[in-house]
């Protein structure tokens, strides 16, 4: 048996240096020997041939020689990675020709929940699972990473097409009605770029200014079918999630809240961590959304026995107070069959009613009657729904009068004694009626109650509802995921939320003119119902959704669009947007290098990098070169990680403190549209 392979059974021994498959992993060995790990020492130390091999005599001292024995790991000939063994000899190295990366000198500090995720938001081919947009060595690179970053591809969006940006509007009317400082921007934005970045970037405009950020975050669900990678590893997910919430709470108003949608896989794990930042005592409430009808499994396929048919949305509150969300917005539950069966009779009246008596309540304030003396009251004949609906101003339902109050049995003492058809006006000085003129009809010692002022009527779908006050339960019946797939003129197979779950949300939590945020934006669902309530809204997105982009369904919304919720705000078109991106450098080779299909593309994107690109500061390109073979030898896969690792991710993007670096070429007019949203409206 040669050395090598006698090593490789000794080294097999050791359950921590081999995967599942029993094959050894190179990388945990070497790391293991960098720390002198005492287990494996004494391991090596078992094998007198390998002790001899890898352990010098000084003076009686048996003294590993790690450099040696790493040496010999690292050989592709003891184990044959050709990717592990190609990317360790691109890099710097001293002197004596040893490896940076491999020395003990030079370690990589990355506290895993304190590192900064890019998110993974590539093409469902991609297979990287996770990926972290900086190592952090200090903090100095880790500001520079997040600094602001320069914007180009400015342009203005209304019914008449697009338009270069001449300049940011910036109402005073409209910042005093919502308490920001007047200079604020009131442009509708919409951002493509890495949303992380983009968030770091708007902090000098807006910190402290959004109303409501609602965001509807990749699920971990471990499948890819959708755009985001939504497959991270648990606490990687975690990571990249506490990234984002960091830094949007930053955004938000005093009085401002967020709403973020899951399902059960993160739901517990993501209220400990908004627990963490947010605070406990901001947690307003947990949203349950049945999102799949009793009958439909579509949540369930693949998962388990039990179905699963609800997503969840936590809210929580910047600073919690007291009507931080509206009272009186209220929700629709569908009760068709219980109101047919309320409400049994047909009121007629064919006469005017005729004023005939007049007392005081306790306040001094009037209580007047009226007589009506040709009216007709029949139970309806056929009791179907359409027969309901044709009757539906007339239907009234019986009721005993039993309440206690004086009120009440003043006026059930003169209408009983009428023996007829009383109308009954009076305001109320208290209760929930308060102050508002309230009529009401009596036959003799009975109440009639109108079904119009106690249900909805929509014709379209001919069902009845009641409104009532919203509670953490919303049904498949309030807010349906039927029959949304064309709603903006936009689709999205999975994934795409209604209209109505997002009116509902910025109904209850933003007056006019409020700025909503979105930096998961999708296909622009919350933009679109934004700009329909007239909100200020910004979404941010990095991937690109071509012909079913938010870009796309904003411009329907502006030509009229008359899906979702257009009927119910009365929708009729107009408006504008401002849409903008964030200024590539490294992203651009990001790209590329992602899209390409041949190996002679990557060495073409390699010569533009070398030469355009901005390298990691551990890779020495000559290196490289020297290994060319090596690299051709690869498959495709792996030469694209090598060329993704070889670049510096501090520089994905241009930083707007560099805008006036020659090198980067940004033009005259982005420089002032850049100088204007970041430092305000500039001097002509």
């Amino acid at each position: 048996m040669t050395l090598k392979e006698e090593l490789k059974e000794l080294l097999k021994e050791d359950e921590r240096l081999i995967d599942s498959n029993g094959n050894l992993l190179k990388n945990r060995i070497v790391e293991l020997a960098l720390k002198l790990d005492r287990d494996l020492i004494k391991l090596l130390l078992k094998n007198e041939r390998i002790k001899q091999h890898f352990f010098k005599d000084v003076d009686g001292i048996l003294v590993f020689d790690k450099e040696k024995f790493m040496k010999f790991i690292d050989n592709k000939e003891f184990l044959p990675d050709s990717y592990t063994a190609f990317k360790n000899k691109i890099g710097l190295a001293n002197e004596e020709g040893k490896y940076l990366a491999k020395s003990k000198e030079v370690v990589l500090v990355w506290p895993y929940k304190d590192c900064v995720l890019e998110g993974g938001q590539e093409k469902p081919d991609e297979k990287r699972k996770e990926i972290f947009h900086n190592v952090i060595l200090a903090p100095d690179e880790i500001d520079r990473l997040l600094e602001p970053k320069v914007f180009t591809n400015f342009k203005r969006i209304d019914k008449d097409g697009e338009h270069p940006l001449e300049g940011f509007r910036r109402d005073p009317e409209i910042n005093k009605k919502r308490g920001l400082p007047e200079d604020t921007i009131t442009d509708n934005l919409i951002i493509k770029g890495n949303n992380l970045l983009v968030l770091h970037s708007l902090l000098k405009e807006f910190r402290g200014k959004v109303k409501l950020i609602y965001i509807d975050p990749p699920y971990n669900t471990g499948n890819d079918e959708f755009q985001y990678n939504d497959n991270f590893k648990h606490s990687t997910w975690l990571t990249f999630m506490k990234n984002r919430l960091e830094v949007a709470k930053e955004l938000l108003k005093e009085d401002g809240v967020i709403f973020v949608q899951i399902d059960f896989r993160e739901l517990a794990y993501l209220k400990v961590l908004m627990d963490e930042i947010f605070s406990r005592e901001n947690f307003i409430g947990q949203i349950n959304w049945q999102r799949v009808p009793e009958g439909r499994t579509l949540l369930g396929q693949g998962e388990s026995d039990l179905k699963i048919a609800t997503e969840y949305i936590l809210i929580y509150a910047k600073n919690k107070r007291p009507g931080i969300l509206k009272k009186d917005i209220k929700k629709r539950i569908d009760s068709t069959e219980k109101i047919i069966q309320q409400y049994s009779y047909v009121l007629k009246i064919k006469s005017k009613p005729v004023e005939f008596k007049r007392i005081k309540n306790t306040d001094g304030n009037d209580i007047i009657f009226y007589k009506i003396d040709d009216f007709e009251l029949k139970p309806l004949k056929e009791k179907t729904l359409d027969n309901f609906i044709e009757n539906y101003e007339y239907m009234v339902q019986s009721v005993g009068i039993q309440e206690e109050s004086t009120l009440q049995q003043r006026i059930i003492s003169v209408t009983k004694s009428e023996g007829t058809l009383c109308l009954v006006e009076y305001i109320p000085t208290r209760g929930k009626r308060k102050g508002v003129k309230v009529k009401e009809f009596f036959l003799k010692d009975r109440k009639l109650i109108f079904a119009k002022d106690y249900s909805i009527l929509d014709p379209q779908s001919k069902r009845l509802y009641r409104e009532v006050d919203i509670n953490d339960f919303w049904s498949n019946d309030e807010i349906q995921v039927t029959d949304i797939a064309k709603e903006g003129g936009v689709i999205l197979r999975r994934g795409k939320k209604p209209e109505a779950l997002i009116h509902r949300i910025i109904s209850w939590a933003t007056n006019e003119y409020d700025i909503v945020l979105d930096f998961f934006m999708g296909t622009g669902t919350t933009c679109a119902v934004a700009h329909k309530m007239g909100r200020q809204y910004i979404g941010v997105e990095q991937l690109d959704y071509g012909e079913n982009s938010a870009v796309v369904r904003l411009k329907n919304v502006i030509n009229g669009d008359r899906t979702g919720i257009s009927k119910d705000v009365g929708w009729k078109g107009g408006g504008d947007f401002v849409y903008m991106e964030l200024m590539k450098l490294n992203e651009a080779f990001v790209e590329k290098i992602r899209n390409a299909e041949t190996t002679d593309e990557l060495l073409n994107i390699w010569e533009d990098m070398k030469h355009n690109g901005f390298l990691s500061y551990r890779v020495d390109p000559k290196l490289f070169d020297e290994n060319f073979e090596e690299f051709k030898a690869l498959s495709l896969e792996e030469q694209k990680k090598l060329l993704l690792e070889m670049l510096e991710y501090n520089d994905l993007y241009v930083n707007y403190s560099e805008i006036d670096d020659a090198i980067y070429n940004v033009s005259e007019e982005d420089k002032k549209l850049n100088k204007e949203f970041y430092e305000g409206k500039q001097d002509a």
